[in-house]
């Protein structure tokens, strides 16, 4: 099993969702994020003042997937989260040794 981390832009989630729904996964965690690449921010202004937005507001989808499905979770989250500007976000994939449903007691892949 994989896990995929996908770091995204908040307005692009519900595509993410959906893309991912299609290629069947039900399950996902979503977290309200904030952190800079290389885009660095950006400056405001607020009642006449300018200032400095260093961490931009930013998603995180995590999702465990079966060995199998991962090269079609990978597509599907850059094909709905693409702009084309800078700030789309970033993808990270790393081994998931064990999972456990607190509830059931269930292991492994039957635990997803």
């Amino acid at each position: 099993m994989k896990k995929i981390e996908a770091v995204i832009k908040p307005f692009k989630l519900d595509e993410v969702r959906e893309a991912l729904s299609e290629v069947g996964i039900t399950g996902l965690t979503v977290t309200e994020v904030k952190g800079f690449g290389r885009q660095k921010g950006h400056t405001e202004l607020y009642r006449g003042a300018e200032y400095v937005v260093d961490f931009l507001p930013k998603i995180k989808v995590e999702v465990i997937v079966p060995e199998g499905i991962v090269d079609q979770a990978i597509e599907a989250i850059i094909k709905s989260a693409r702009t084309g500007k800078i700030g789309d976000g970033k993808i990270f994939v790393s081994t998931v040794e064990q999972v456990i449903r607190i509830r059931t007691g269930e292991t492994g892949e039957e635990a997803v």
